[in-house]
């Protein structure tokens, strides 16, 4: 701040100053920012000036304040030029971003030779009538109500829909800790304030989801299965525990993000059976290969009714191509085949770390889906001792809200089993202690 010093005269200027520093690099993401009355003094505002801009920028979710600590840049603000990746030494393995295995993902040639691509043109249907019925289909199977659907341009659209439908800046949403950051970050960047909700390898902690409603929390959004970062799954106990929850706020909305879907490698339990507000949503990326921005939303009459007319004011449809693609993967057995093994592959993958990593006394936390959480005492010296030795890991920091413990997340959908050893290997390495010795 000293080096690059700020001049406002009021609050919104002082908002344009410090958006324009944080996306030019300025001031970088985890920063801490003088104290509203240090800062004052730096710009020449008033502490209540400052302290307006600084509300501000938390609703735009640009910086973040936690109980009893300083306000700092959020460490995924959204202004698109401070998203660096993180660095791949040569010859690294790269387990940090969460990918699936594109060895298990179908070859898309022969699914777009097979598509039937007519000219579709405006005043058309804006879901292709096969593609919804094979939606129907598998959503059904797994116990949830498919009479309501919409298409969207995958999973955080559709979260992203749902609650512009239902929610106002401000308005607080229940979330799980730690919990997928890229949700954090849109939460913040529409202003709702995030209410965290521990988990376990079962999913959220009943009495803590009740807590955050009885706060004021007017949604909740929740991974049933494959819940990343922490694999967490719920069992049929655990979501009969929660619907008894939600069934004491029976205006909440409920929100599952069923991102992983068939390769998640754990059954379904949803939430909604009781539920009067609610949404699943559920992605082909995983499945099918993440550049295929398509996802199916279910829910309630009134939740599509918002969100497919919300749509019609924006992009209006998602594209035909796309669906015309998705369904012919969805049509074709071999590609279902090819699921089904990808999802046996990834519980392997997975469940070989947790043993490797069992084997050498560490905890880590991986009940389905396509991560391992492991925690730690000090993750940026995890992050680079393991870096050292030609492991890219994921930094659990933008996972975590207050309370929640520090950990890395390996991603484990290529990691096959020697190499789950020898990371498992070098990670108790990093922790042995270090022989002191002493030199005149």
């Amino acid at each position: 701040m000293k080096q690059y010093p700020i001049r406002a005269r009021g609050a919104a200027e002082l908002v344009r100053a410090i958006e324009d520093r944080v996306a030019s690099g300025v001031l970088v993401p985890g920063q801490t920012l003088p104290s509203v009355r240090r800062l004052g003094v730096e710009v020449g505002l008033s502490p209540v000036t400052v302290a307006t801009a600084l509300a501000e920028l938390r609703r735009r979710g640009v910086v973040v304040t936690e109980p009893r600590r300083a306000t700092r840049i959020g460490l995924r603000p959204p202004l698109a030029a401070t998203h660096t990746p993180m660095p791949v030494p040569p010859g690294a393995r790269d387990l940090s971003l969460g990918n699936p295995d594109p060895e298990l993902l179908p070859d898309l040639r022969p699914a777009l030779a097979r598509c039937q691509l007519p000219v579709r043109l405006y005043g058309q249907p804006h879901a292709l009538a096969e593609l919804l019925e094979l939606a129907r289909a598998q959503l059904r199977a797994d116990g949830l109500p498919a009479e309501q659907l919409c298409l969207t341009s995958g999973a955080m659209d559709a979260i992203e829909r749902v609650l512009g439908a239902n929610l106002r800046p401000g308005d607080r949403v229940a979330v799980e800790n730690p919990g997928y950051a890229a949700l954090y970050d849109l939460l913040r960047a529409h202003g709702r304030v995030l209410d965290p909700v521990a988990v376990d390898d079962r999913g959220m902690l009943p009495d803590r989801l009740n807590d955050a409603l009885e706060r004021g929390a007017l949604a909740v959004v929740i991974t049933p299965r494959g819940q990343n970062p922490t694999g967490a799954a719920l069992d049929s106990a655990r979501a009969g525990e929660l619907r008894a929850v939600l069934e004491r706020f029976p205006q909440t909305l409920l929100v599952e993000d069923d991102h992983l879907g068939p390769v998640a490698g754990a059954p379904l339990h949803t939430l909604v059976a009781h539920t009067q507000r609610w949404a699943n949503t559920r992605s082909v990326a995983k499945a099918l290969g993440p550049d295929l921005r398509l996802a199916v939303l279910a829910g309630d009459p009134a939740t599509i009714a918002r969100v497919h007319g919300r749509q019609q004011c924006g992009p209006g449809w998602v594209s035909h191509i796309l669906q015309e693609l998705v369904l012919s993967l969805w049509s074709d057995p071999h590609v279902h085949e090819l699921i089904q093994r990808a999802s046996n592959t990834y519980v392997e993958r997975r469940q070989s770390l947790l043993a490797a990593l069992a084997q050498h006394g560490l905890a880590a936390h991986g009940a389905s889906g396509l991560n391992v959480w492991i925690p730690v005492s000090e993750e940026a010296a995890t992050i680079a001792a393991l870096a050292q030795r030609g492991w890219v890991l994921a930094p659990g920091a933008p996972y975590r809200l207050a309370g929640a413990v520090p950990a890395v997340r390996v991603t484990t959908s290529t990691l096959v089993p020697h190499e789950a050893e020898q990371l498992a290997r070098e990670r108790a390495q990093v922790l042995a202690p270090t022989r002191l010795s002493r030199s005149g």
